[in-house]
């Protein structure tokens, strides 16, 4: 099985800056396609952020420039290094992997148990 624990949410005023960190453990034989998602109250779950295997990156237009995604691959860990945060930031962030497990041959998507951003004004 494969196990994702989420680290780094909290309170911060608008302005400032906070970094999320996703650590994958389990039986892991490669780590494809990470990605952020974010549910504010109320409203559904958007995408934020995503990584490829290969690096390359893609970002929601309300934080291009402001939140960057990174991966360490030899930790199975995926980072959302998020500055000028603002009081619209404030959600749950959810980390995704896409985890080929070992003997297997196909991706499985794994979530994250969520962390509570809140951007105070």
């Amino acid at each position: 099985q494969v196990q994702l624990v989420e680290s780094g949410g909290g309170l911060v005023q608008a302005g400032g800056s906070l970094r999320l960190s996703c650590a994958a453990s389990g039986s892991i034989f490669s780590v494809n396609g990470m990605y952020w998602y974010r549910q504010a109250p109320g409203k559904q779950r958007d995408l934020v952020a995503a990584i490829t295997s290969g690096g390359s990156t893609n970002y929601a237009d309300s934080v291009k420039g402001r939140f960057t995604i990174s991966r360490d691959n030899a930790k199975n860990t995926v980072y959302l290094q998020m500055n000028s945060l603002k009081p619209e930031d404030t959600a749950v962030y959810y980390c995704v992997l896409d985890v080929r497990r070992v003997g297997t041959s196909t991706d499985f998507r794994y979530w994250g148990q969520g962390t509570q951003v809140t951007v105070s004004s």
